[in-house]
């Protein structure tokens, strides 16, 4: 079987543009990681920039890259016709038997729905449901995109859900559904714990600084537990003084020694994080199926995570992590204080978790279920 595999590049967004490897993000990677096991498939990513960049033909034996350069006035301005043009005539030559679209938010999959082909598309953030959580002004980003999502999810031959939150969401607009959580690349279940953990304790939090992932609201949470109890909350994210939630983020850090801001980090010095981490904490107020959650479970680390969207999917209640309100300051404190007081939970509670991540997010695993996905479609369309 021959797939055409549309996915973001994001050297060029990271200011990447000498390094040859194409950055894809980690649950696209991961589903790589895994087709690359497979026999009897061929792969050809297709990813559209601004710039040219040099990059590796080959990413494994049966996965080859093709990098193709669009002009910026064919971009979102457009409703991305310069990419989906420049896509098709890319597939035409490649002659697939199937398109998959990693993402609405961007470029891929509208290209995967105009591109000739029979199509599936994977919503990795619900667009629709951003959009209207964070008040999407008209014509901005959000907007667009909720509004691109709407536009290609009846237009496609089927939807992988990678949670039944977003099979819940498109269920009224998409042909056929499919839920198949994310893969996680196979290093992180490699990882060993430190032996000799940090002291004071670290409670990783890993995510984009803004209210979405409700920040702010988790430091206010833990000042009780601050208090009597000595730990180092860490953030790993992107955070900029642009707008109003970050400065508010940074002022809360300003007066609290315990509380860390490290900023973006690439995926070895997430590892190395996770290695040194009591616990991760995900106090989102909307989230799907977050990567944090899977690759902690992955590197059998505990975690405490908000019981909103996607998230109950991934994590039951007592038995593989445990689960918090994020609008309760309460509920939030007394999940980290259980994790790092009571260690035979936490012990636990990881152990099960990575039990259930070999089983339900192991790249191989995964990939074998998108190629089941691929023949049923290709099946029904001929």
């Amino acid at each position: 079987m021959k797939i055409g595999f549309l996915t973001t590049d994001a050297r060029e967004a990271f200011q990447q543009l000498n390094a040859e490897t194409p950055n894809f993000g980690s649950a696209p990677q991961a589903l790589l990681q895994g087709f690359a096991q497979l026999e009897g498939i061929e792969v050809h990513v297709v990813s559209c920039t601004q710039r040219p960049m040099r990059s590796l033909e080959k990413l494994a034996h049966n996965i080859w890259f093709h990098n193709l350069v669009v002009p910026k006035i064919g971009w979102l301005r457009t409703g991305y016709q310069g990419c989906i043009r420049a896509v098709r005539k890319k597939l035409r030559e490649i002659r697939p038997d199937i398109v998959h679209g990693q993402g609405t938010e961007r470029d891929c999959a509208i290209s995967a729905v105009f591109s000739g082909f029979p199509n599936v598309l994977t919503i990795h953030g619900n667009m629709r449901l951003v959009a209207k959580y964070e008040r999407a002004k008209p014509f901005s980003f959000w907007w667009m995109a909720a509004r691109l999502e709407t536009f290609t999810l009846p237009r496609t031959d089927g939807v992988v859900c990678i949670t039944n939150y977003t099979r819940e969401a498109v269920a009224g607009l998409a042909k056929k559904t499919w839920v198949v959580p994310n893969a996680v690349d196979e290093s992180f279940f490699g990882l060993a714990p430190q032996t000799n953990p940090a002291q004071p304790p670290v409670i990783l939090c890993v995510g984009a600084i803004c209210a979405r992932k409700n920040q702010n609201a988790f430091i206010r949470a833990l000042d009780p537990l601050a208090a009597k109890q000595k730990f180092r909350l860490v953030f790993l994210g992107v955070a900029t003084n642009k707008n109003a939630y970050c400065r508010e983020f940074f002022s809360l850090l300003a007066s609290r020694p315990w509380c860390e801001h490290v900023g973006f980090v690439d995926r070895e010095k997430l590892k190395s994080h996770l290695r040194g981490a009591m616990l991760v904490a995900l106090p989102s107020l909307e989230d799907n199926c977050p990567m944090t959650v899977l690759e902690a479970a992955a590197a059998g680390v505990p975690v405490v995570a908000a019981n909103v969207g996607g998230v109950p999917d991934l994590i039951e209640d007592g038995k593989n992590g445990l689960l918090c309100d994020p609008l309760n300051a309460a509920s939030m404190g007394s999940g980290v204080q259980k994790l790092l007081t009571q260690m035979e939970l936490a012990r636990a509670l990881a152990a099960e978790a990575n039990r259930r991540a070999k089983e339900r997010f192991h790249p191989t695993t995964v990939a074998r279920r998108h190629l089941e996905i691929y023949r049923e479609v290709t099946g029904s369309t001929g």
